[in-house]
């Protein structure tokens, strides 16, 4: 039964693939279901596109969810953090004031910045967690 199991999840992961993702700027209520998240998508976008994962925060940055097109149909996914809060990306202007990321340029992260930003660890020190400088 284990090799059943183990196929099976080697296949759902096959389906579940994701090119390209695009994080929210604006906070997201977490009682959105599927359509309301895809229409927020569509909204914005235009359409959803097949392997494009879309991830959206509360405005605390305590839960987030990830809507994914998979050719077929969508995907939506929840993760809610008991303690703390997700890094959620945003852009600090002069005198510490918040910028509107929407008017601002595209932010790029790299694979290890997105694992670390789910997990809700500090992925905007990534580089810095690497190194020790004393002791």
């Amino acid at each position: 039964m284990r090799g059943l199991d183990a196929r099976v999840v080697h296949r759902v992961t096959a389906v579940i693939r994701i090119d390209a993702l695009w994080l929210a700027v604006q906070p997201m209520d977490m009682r959105a279901g599927t359509e309301r998240l895809l229409a927020s998508v569509v909204q914005v976008f235009g359409q959803a596109q097949a392997h494009h994962g879309y991830l959206f925060a509360n405005a605390r940055a305590t839960r987030i969810k990830l809507l994914v097109h998979d050719g077929f149909g969508v995907w939506c996914a929840a993760r809610r953090l008991n303690a703390g809060r997700f890094e959620w990306p945003r852009k600090v202007g002069v005198d510490g004031l918040a910028v509107d990321l929407a008017a601002t340029a595209p932010m790029t992260l790299t694979q290890q910045q997105f694992d670390a930003l789910v997990l809700g660890l500090p992925w905007q020190r990534l580089t810095q967690m690497q190194v020790i400088t004393r002791m």
